[in-house]
């Protein structure tokens, strides 16, 4: 029978969930210049719609139907044709209202994406990868680990996504940013956010609505939920913690950016063990991801050359991979029965399925990004031109501005302070380049 609380619970989670992809765009937003503010919220908040259609009609027949061979869903749910009011089998929630949280997990990952390539992507190419991305990377994975598909019969534990949504969105958006190439004086012009006040904002919302992610995928008002509330706070806080003093003991000087990037790497590490583990380990994935992605991000990054703008891959991809992991070491069925013990509770088979499924999800997601990426730009052109991105995506591509100044009455190449200071940078370059040559 359908228990009210456990309905409501899913149900406020689902709302919760939502919020988070309006607050990742603030996140994003303010961390890109200011010329391409809008752009990077319009990705964002577009990605809600379309792939909310995408869901109903397409999206969980493929993930949540009938398994075919423990690869795909049977498109026996297509349009949710037969999915009502009925109790979703083995719950006591209606089925559409399992419907509507896992939309919101489907809208959120390829929203992670747009930070690992902001500033430089046209918008119909955008629309064009994202949608084919959610249908043939996004659907059949959410399927084999959450659907009845073969890495969830290997064993593999993912409790809210970090197999599903952080690694492949992660990994996804590093083979796209290395396809399109770096941005225009990316090394030598300063590309700093633009307003730091939008990027906390947001980053709180995320972390609210994590409560909804992670606490939400109990599936009831219960005490697997509560455990996951806890060890979400936990996790978020340490990793803050641990990412600010890495950043000050690297830098000099701790950031508020940097306290931000750090709640979110904590998020996204405790994301696959939420419901598994308990609050003290949860502790420690934390402090370990704030420290693992910081180093991804200041270090990997600049040793590698890749221009992740926003470091989707360094947060979600790093702390994805740390998470699941994590999941292979602490889980425990004295947290979840339904669960598995980890290597510290005196099993490593799980461990053994954690690297296999994090194998699995990082081929999928630069193999599968790599075609649909050579796909779209088949028929297509992916990236702006040099000159317009320059001028910022704001004008070129929506005809609008984030903000209205003095500075932005004119020349809509030259626009505002930033476009000049880059135009002037990046014509020096070439003439210094230039007279190398001669």
């Amino acid at each position: 029978m359908i228990d009210t609380g456990d309905t409501a619970w899913v149900l406020i989670s689902a709302a919760m969930v939502f919020v988070m992809t309006p607050g990742l765009a603030f996140f994003y937003g303010g961390m890109v210049r200011s010329k391409n503010v809008l752009t990077t919220i319009m990705q964002s908040f577009f990605i809600v719609a379309m792939i909310s259609v995408e869901w109903i009609i397409l999206g969980y027949a493929m993930t949540f139907g009938t398994d075919v061979n423990g690869f795909i869903g049977q498109l026996d749910k297509i349009g949710l044709a037969g999915v009502g009011l009925q109790v979703l089998d083995g719950g006591t929630i209606p089925e559409l209202a399992f419907v509507a949280f896992q939309c919101m997990f489907a809208v959120i990952t390829p929203a992670l994406i747009t930070g690992a390539f902001a500033e430089r992507m046209r918008f119909a190419a955008f629309a064009v990868f994202i949608l084919l991305w959610a249908v043939f990377i996004y659907n059949p994975m959410a399927h084999w680990v959450w659907g009845g598909g073969f890495l969830a019969k290997l064993g593999a534990l993912d409790f809210a996504g970090g197999l599903v949504i952080h690694i492949l969105s992660g990994v996804s958006g590093l083979t796209i940013c290395i396809l399109l190439g770096k941005r225009q004086g990316y090394g030598d012009v300063a590309m700093i956010p633009h307003n730091l006040p939008m990027t906390v904002l947001g980053a709180a919302l995320l972390w609210f609505g994590w409560f909804g992610f992670n606490a939400g995928s109990a599936l009831g008002a219960n005490a697997l939920a509560a455990n996951a509330f806890v060890t979400t706070q936990a996790a978020a806080a340490a990793a803050t913690v641990s990412w600010v003093l890495a950043e000050w003991y690297h830098s000099g000087k701790p950031t508020l950016l940097g306290a931000a990037s750090g709640c979110v790497a904590g998020l996204v590490a405790i994301t696959p063990a939420a419901g598994f583990v308990a609050p003290m380990p949860a502790v420690i994935i934390g402090l370990v991801g704030g420290i693992v992605c910081f180093m991804a991000v200041a270090v990997l990054k600049e040793k590698l050359g890749y221009d992740d703008s926003l470091d989707a891959f360094g947060v979600h991809g790093i702390g994805g991979t740390w998470g699941a992991i994590a999941t292979g070491l602490w889980a425990t069925t004295e947290v979840n029965p339904a669960g598995t013990d980890g290597l510290f509770y005196g099993s490593s088979d799980l461990l053994v399925a954690q690297v296999i499924s994090i194998v699995v999800a990082y081929v999928l997601a630069i193999v599968g990004s790599y075609i649909l990426f050579k796909i779209v730009s088949s028929f297509m052109k992916v990236r702006v031109d040099e000159t317009e991105e320059i001028a910022g995506l704001d004008i070129v591509e929506h005809g609008e501005r984030g903000y209205a100044s003095a500075m932005s009455i004119g020349s809509p190449l030259l626009g505002d302070l930033e476009n000049s200071s880059e135009l002037l940078a990046n014509t020096v370059l070439q003439a210094n380049t230039g007279a190398l040559k001669d």
